[in-house]
């Protein structure tokens, strides 16, 4: 398998995520709109911005999981079975931890 590859996905990924959590963080600390209305408004903005920085953390810690096994040498295998993961998996989900059977429960 060539790990190169996935490796080379998932930090541009981790990248990408990192960039998006800092311009979330930026808009959380911006000042606020002295309009009751439209502190109302950012009020939900936030809620939902909060929600995508929770979202990113998630995935981050998912891709810092998989850069982990590929430095290990264990990327690509199954955590669960110890069976090879699918190459069409990973490429969907280059950060999967598991094999389309075990990740679905089977």
């Amino acid at each position: 398998m060539n790990t190169e590859k996935y490796e080379k996905i998932l930090r541009d990924r981790q990248n990408e995520i990192l960039t998006r959590l800092k311009k979330i963080d930026n808009d959380l600390s911006r000042t606020r709109d002295q309009d009751s209305e439209e502190q109302a408004i950012e009020a939900e903005n936030d809620e939902v911005l909060e929600e995508f920085g929770q979202v990113g953390e998630k995935e981050l810690k998912a891709i810092d999981a998989a850069l982990d096994r590929i430095a290990k040498g264990t990327f690509g295998i199954c955590a669960k079975c110890g069976e090879p993961i699918a190459e069409k998996r990973l490429d969907a989900v280059p950060y999967a931890p598991l094999c389309q059977e075990c990740a679905s429960g089977a």
